[in-house]
Parts: structure tokens; C-alpha cells; sequence
């Protein structure tokens, strides 16, 4: 048993502490139990469960700073490692950004954690591969899928008086479901807080239909498309641009919003007044810890609020220099959107292409945030409101700056699986006007 109660973790994290003969101390320790299987070609092919506790300490002398780990919490052990730190501490260069330890903390908990998840059993697990399996094989259909579930606790303490502990449970479903002939595929993905609320039977219908039906594709020219993105497929630009919401970048003119002259685009109008996002870390369906690396609490706040940026992130040092306040930078990003679902924006498409997936996703430009990338898994020609045949999937060259400037409408808002964004994301399908697809792909 790997997940330590708060007096346990805390009873090991203050020894540590006390420990140290460094200017100051920190001590965390991360544990949690993974469970998987795998299956592919209609067999389970893996099944494991990965258990384990490490401690990590952070020491400085001065500026200074040395990192040991290590999963044995016997005395001598946590003697041996603490030494360590110091040791490597002495050797390090100094660190002209150094930022001391975080001082005493108040934490508002958040439901990271599910009771249901959390009683995951291998019997669980291999339910839900004969519920992915077993219907692709009666429709001489295959199967390749991933279900990863763990249930984990953070703990950590300094020498300036701070502690934190909680625990956490995930739940990740991923499936690829390919015709027989490799010509078709279709995929389906699931993040989830409760395990009671996933039914691989019922999900794996959606990667089997698309599979089926995208078979046999036909190509149309590249160029500026309307194109409905399904929040899977939305995920990855999205994230991608938010990485660029950091103060830093933008004020050191290496982010789209630099100003030209210096400084950042804070307040300004930058996209569609529909466009809304927010992060919080008490958000029922998408909670994160209450803090972030740093150990700075996290704040429910507006990211973009009618179009317009109104919240960058400043870390420690820049907000020091800076003469702003640091706050915890988010964990999760909700987009807000409409009550439709994927099927309504395409009864509402004269003509379009609706995307399933994109994949691949790498930078062109930082300066717009234009990406490049593929389709897959699924992508479908629209006309008059329903969708008339698979067409072959393409390269895309979009920054979703422009993309979020050329919005027809939003759906609502779903959780993306944990395998599209760093981020834990709520977000809706969108239909979009002037998509540029550069090219053809081959790959199905």
C-alpha cells in the first residue's frame, strides 16, 4: 500500500526537515498505485500494476541548490539522502534567479479524488478490454486500445513552515479501431474523475462506426475549408497556444502577445468575443491540486474573458521583478461554449469537413502560434447538414489565434482525455470558417 495518510507523510516530511543543515529545506514525497492494460489486434497483450513512494529533497545554500531522491524511509535512509542533497547543494553554481522556499501556505482542498476510481480491480480492467474487444471482432473489426487508472497522494514541507497533502485519482481510455483491410480507423477517448460513469461498450460503438465509415476515402483539394473540430481535435492546438500564456515570454517579445514596443497585450482584444476561458481548481468535472509546481495556491480566474486577455502568469522571480503578484499557475482550462453537440453543428454545416482527431502538432512560427499537423482516426466531408463520405486526411498549417477568430459556433464542452494536453481541458466541438489544410496524407 503506496498512498500514505496525511499524518504518515507528514511524520516522514518533518524528520527530513529537521534533518538539513542547509539554509533551507524541502522535502516531497509522491506516491500512488498505476493500474493498465493493454490490448491490440483484438488480444490483451500487457496488464500490470506499478506501485511506489519517492522522496525527493531540495536544499540551498544560498543560492546554491542541490536535489536527492529516494524511496527507502528508513532513518539512515533519510539521513543518506539529505546528505546528498547538501553535497550536490556545495557543488552547484550559483543561481542568479534563485527564489527562496515558498513561506506557510492555506490550501482549499479540491475533489481530485474519487471512490470509484480508486476501487479499480484487475477484474475492472479486463472487463473493459473484452467490452472493446469483443464486439470489433464480431464486426471484423481491430481493436488497439490503452486503460491507465491510478490513485496517488502529494505531500510536501520546508523549512519556512509550509505542508501540503492530498490525494488524487485519474481515469484514462484510449481505443484505435481499424477495418480489417487498415483502410478505415476510428478512435474513441475517455477522462473521466469516476470510474462508475464509464461503459466501454457503449463508448467503443463511436470508434467502430467511424472506423466503418471512413473506409474507402476519397480525396478533395487542400485549401481554406469550414471545418467542425471535435474537442478532441481542438485539444491539441489549444494547449499548444496556451503555453504562451506566461508573463515572461510575452514581456521578453517571445510570444504572441508581445507587444512590438515592449511589454505584453494584457487586456487587449485578441479573439472572438465568444471566446471564454477560465481555469479552476474546484471544477467538479475537471479538479486539479490546489496547488501548482512552486507550491503557489491556485486561483479560479478568468484566462480570457469576451475575447480579451486578462490573466498571464507570473511566476515567483518575474512577478518579484515585476513588481506583481505570483499566483499558482493553472492546472486545468475550461472553454465555455453552447449546448449542442458534435452531431448539431454538422445538421447545421452546408458544407464542411468534420475532424476527429489531430495529431503530430509542432510549432512554425511562436510568433502567431502556427502550427502544423495531421489529421486521422476519421475525418468526413458535410453537406447539407450530414456527413456524405470519408475524405483522405490532410496536413493542416492553422494557429489557433486565428482559428478562435473565425468561429461560427460552439457546442458544449466536454473533458478530453489526458493523452491530447499537458492541461485537463473542458472543451466544446466549434464549427470554424477558413481552416487551412496544405496538403494530402496518406496515412489513415
Amino acid at each position: 500500500m503506496t498512498i500514505y495518510t496525511e499524518e504518515q507523510a507528514r511524520t516522514i516530511l518533518e524528520k527530513v526537515v529537521a534533518l538539513s543543515t542547509a539554509d533551507e529545506c524541502t522535502a516531497t514525497l509522491n506516491g500512488g498505485v498505476d493500474g493498465n492494460i493493454r490490448f491490440a489486434l483484438n488480444n490483451v497483450s500487457t496488464s500490470g500494476i506499478v506501485s511506489n513512494v519517492e522522496l525527493a529533497v531540495q536544499v540551498a545554500f544560498g543560492k546554491r541548490v542541490g536535489t536527492a531522491t529516494v524511496n527507502e524511509f528508513d532513518d539512515a535512509a533519510l539521513e543518506r539522502v539529505v546528505r546528498r542533497a547538501e553535497d550536490l547543494a556545495r557543488l552547484a553554481p550559483e543561481n542568479p534567479e534563485f527564489m527562496p522556499a515558498i513561506g506557510k501556505q492555506s490550501y482549499r482542498p479540491s475533489p481530485t479524488f474519487s471512490e470509484s476510481t480508486a476501487a479499480i480491480t484487475p477484474e475492472f480492467r479486463a472487463q473493459v478490454a473484452a467490452d472493446s474487444i469483443l464486439p470489433c471482432r464480431e464486426a471484423d473489426l481491430v481493436a488497439a486500445g490503452f486503460l491507465l487508472d491510478s490513485r496517488n497522494f502529494t505531500a510536501f514541507a520546508n523549512s519556512n513552515g509550509n505542508f501540503g497533502y492530498q490525494r488524487a485519482t485519474n481515469f484514462n481510455y484510449t481505443c484505435t479501431v481499424r477495418t480489417a483491410d487498415g483502410t478505415g480507423s476510428g478512435w474513441v477517448g475517455r477522462s473521466l474523475k469516476n470510474a462508475s460513469d464509464f461503459d466501454a461498450s457503449r463508448d467503443i460503438r463511436v470508434a467502430m462506426r467511424k472506423a466503418a465509415e471512413s473506409a474507402d476515402a476519397k480525396a478533395l483539394e487542400p485549401g481554406k475549408y469550414t471545418v467542425i473540430l471535435e474537442p478532441h481535435a481542438a485539444a491539441g492546438l489549444i494547449s499548444f497556444m496556451m503555453r504562451f500564456f506566461d508573463a515572461r515570454t510575452a514581456d521578453e517579445g517571445r510570444s504572441f502577445l508581445s507587444k512590438a514596443g515592449g511589454g505584453n497585450k494584457l487586456g487587449e482584444q485578441i479573439y472572438d468575443p465568444r471566446v471564454n476561458i477560465s481555469a479552476d481548481p474546484w471544477h467538479p468535472d475537471a479538479p486539479v491540486m490546489p496547488w501548482d509546481e512552486e507550491g503557489l495556491p491556485r486561483e479560479a480566474m478568468p484566462i480570457i474573458q469576451d475575447g480579451k486577455v486578462v490573466n498571464l502568469n507570473y511566476s515567483r522571480y518575474w512577478a518579484q521583478q515585476q513588481g506583481k503578484r505570483a499566483t499558482g499557475r493553472p492546472g486545468n482550462l475550461i472553454m465555455a461554449g453552447g449546448e449542442g453537440a458534435t452531431a448539431d453543428l454538422v445538421a447545421g454545416t452546408d458544407r464542411g469537413i468534420l475532424v476527429t482527431r489531430t495529431w503530430y502538432i509542432r510549432m512554425v512560427d511562436p510568433q502567431t502560434v502556427l502550427l502544423t499537423g495531421l489529421t486521422r482516426d476519421g475525418t468526413f466531408y458535410i453537406e447539407n447538414g450530414r456527413i456524405v463520405h470519408p475524405v483522405k486526411n490532410f496536413r493542416f498549417n492553422e494557429s489557433p489565434v486565428i482559428m478562435l477568430n473565425n468561429i461560427d459556433e460552439l457546442g458544449r464542452p466536454v473533458l478530453v482525455s489526458g493523452d491530447e494536453s499537458s492541461f485537463a481541458m473542458l472543451l466544446p466541438p466549434m464549427r470554424l470558417r477558413d481552416f487551412t489544410f496544405s496538403s494530402l496524407s496518406d496515412a489513415v
